[in-house]
C-alpha cells in the first residue's frame, strides 16, 4: 500500500469514526427521523393504518408520515423486530459501505474496468468517498437514515449487469420501494435495451401485486388516493426542495403544482436532457445515466437536497469523463463541490421563518435554485461540448440488448 492510499484510507476510516462518535456521544446524534418512520412505520404494514402513521418526535413542525409506496414497508418489516440502535448503526455503517460501492462503480464506468486495476484509481475511490461522507446529500442522508444511497447504488448495479432479467429486476424493485428510481428506465430506452425496459415495469407492477395480496386496502389507498399528493411528502416550498417544482414556488411565491408554469419547465429541461443525450459518445454510459437521473431530481415534485447523490458521480465524470479537457469542466465541477460542501439549500433552510412558508426575498429565491440552475447550466455544457468535441455529433449507434440466454 503506498502512502496515497495509506493517507485517503486513514482519511476515510477518521471520517467514518467521527460520524460513529456524532451518533453515540451526541445528545441528538441517534435522531435518524427517517429511518424512524421506516422502521416503526413499517410495523403497521398490513393493519390497515399504514398511512396512518406519524411521527413527530423529533419533527414537532411536520408530523412525518409514512409515504413509500406500501412495497417498501414490506421491505423495511422485519427491521421493527430488532433494536432500534443496532439497526441505526447498521444503517450507517451500510451506507458506508455502499457509498464505496457508488465510487468504485462510477470511476470504473468513467476509467474503465482495467484501470480500476491500478492502485491510483483504487486511491481515488477511497479518497472520493471519504470526501463524500462531509458532503451534504451524504451528510444529511447519514442524519436522517435516508435510502438514497441504496437506491443509486441499485441503479448502478443495473446498469453494470449486462443481464437483462437483473437490470430489469432491480429497477422494477427499486421503484417498488420508491417510485423515483423508475426514471432509470429511461436510460435503459436510451440504449435501446426494450427487454430490460419491459421487465422493469413487469417487475414493478409484481411489487404492487404482491402487497395488494397482502394489504388490498393498503395498496389502493396509495396508488388511487395518496399518490401525487406532494403535500403529504413535505413542504413543497422549503429551500431543501430543489425539484423545478420547489424552485418555481419560490419565485412566484405560491405552489405551482403540476400547471402550465411547471409543464412549460419540465418540457424544457426535456428538451434539453435529449440534446445533452445526442451530444455524447455511444459508449458514454456514465454521462448518459446522470442526464437521465438529474432529470429525474428535477421533475419529481420533491427532491429532498440529501437526495442529490447523483452529484457525486456528476463531480467525477466532469473531472474524470470523455468531457474533462472541454472548457468549463473544472468549473461545473467545482461549482458542484462548493455547492454539496457547504450544502447551500440546507444553510437556506435556517433562514426561512417556516418551512410551509413559500414565499421567499429574490435573493433566496436564486440562491435556493443552485441545483436546478445547475443542471441546466450542466444540460448547456454537455450540448456544447458535446458536439464540439465530436464534431457533426456523437455517434448513437444503440447498444445492444444482451441475449435471453446470457
Amino acid at each position: 500500500m503506498n502512502r496515497h492510499l495509506r493517507l485517503a484510507a486513514a482519511a476515510l476510516g477518521i471520517s467514518v469514526l467521527l460520524r460513529l462518535a456524532w451518533v453515540l456521544l451526541l445528545p441528538n446524534g441517534m435522531n435518524f427521523v427517517d429511518l424512524h418512520v421506516y422502521v416503526d412505520g413499517s410495523a403497521n404494514f398490513g393493519s390497515g393504518h399504514l398511512y396512518q402513521y406519524t411521527d413527530s418526535s423529533k419533527t414537532p413542525d411536520f408530523a412525518l408520515p409514512f409515504t413509500y409506496p406500501p412495497f417498501a414497508a414490506l421491505v423495511f418489516y422485519p427491521l421493527h423486530f430488532l433494536p432500534f440502535s443496532v439497526v441505526a448503526i447498521a444503517w450507517l455503517l451500510l451506507t458506508v459501505v455502499a457509498l464505496f460501492a457508488v465510487v468504485w462503480i462510477s470511476l470504473e464506468f468513467i476509467v474503465g474496468k482495467d484501470a480500476m486495476r491500478e492502485q491510483h484509481w483504487r486511491t481515488m475511490a477511497v479518497a472520493w468517498t471519504a470526501l463524500s461522507l462531509w458532503l451534504e446529500p451524504v451528510r444529511s442522508t447519514l442524519d436522517y437514515g435516508q435510502v438514497n444511497v441504496f437506491l443509486v447504488l441499485i441503479a448502478l448495479l443495473a446498469v453494470r449487469s449486462t443481464k437483462w432479467w437483473l437490470s430489469g429486476a432491480l429497477v422494477g424493485a427499486a421503484a417498488g420501494v420508491k417510485l423515483i428510481p423508475a426514471v432509470t428506465g429511461f436510460y435503459f430506452a436510451a440504449r435501446q435495451r426494450w427487454l430490460t425496459v419491459v421487465w422493469s415495469a413487469v417487475v414493478f407492477a409484481g411489487t404492487i401485486g404482491l402487497t395488494y395480496l397482502i394489504s388490498p386496502d393498503e395498496t389502493h389507498e396509495y396508488f388511487f388516493e395518496l399518490l401525487g399528493d406532494a403535500s403529504r411528502v413535505g413542504p413543497v416550498g422549503s429551500a431543501t426542495n430543489q425539484s423545478l417544482r420547489g424552485t418555481l414556488s419560490r419565485f412566484v411565491g405560491h405552489d405551482v403544482v403540476s400547471g402550465p408554469v411547471w409543464l412549460v419547465a419540465v418540457l424544457i429541461t426535456a428538451v434539453l436532457a435529449i440534446l445533452a443525450w445526442r451530444s455524447l459518445a455511444a459508449d458514454d454510459r456514465m454521462g448518459t445515466l446522470l442526464i437521465v437521473q438529474l432529470f429525474g431530481l428535477m421533475v419529481s415534485p420533491i427532491s429532498w437536497s440529501h437526495h442529490w447523490i447523483w452529484l457525486i458521480p456528476v463531480m467525477m465524470w466532469l473531472l474524470y469523463g470523455p468531457l474533462r479537457e472541454a472548457a468549463g469542466a473544472r468549473i461545473l465541477a467545482g461549482f458542484w463541490l462548493f455547492v454539496t460542501l457547504i450544502g447551500v439549500p440546507w444553510v437556506l433552510g435556517f433562514f426561512q421563518s417556516s418551512i410551509w412558508t413559500i414565499s421567499r426575498p429574490g435573493i433566496l429565491s436564486w440562491l435556493g435554485a443552485v441545483d436546478v440552475i445547475g443542471v441546466l447550466v450542466f444540460y448547456v455544457w454537455v450540448i456544447r461540448s458535446g458536439r464540439f468535441r465530436t464534431g457533426n455529433g456523437a455517434d448513437r449507434s444503440p447498444e445492444r440488448e444482451p441475449h435471453p440466454a446470457r
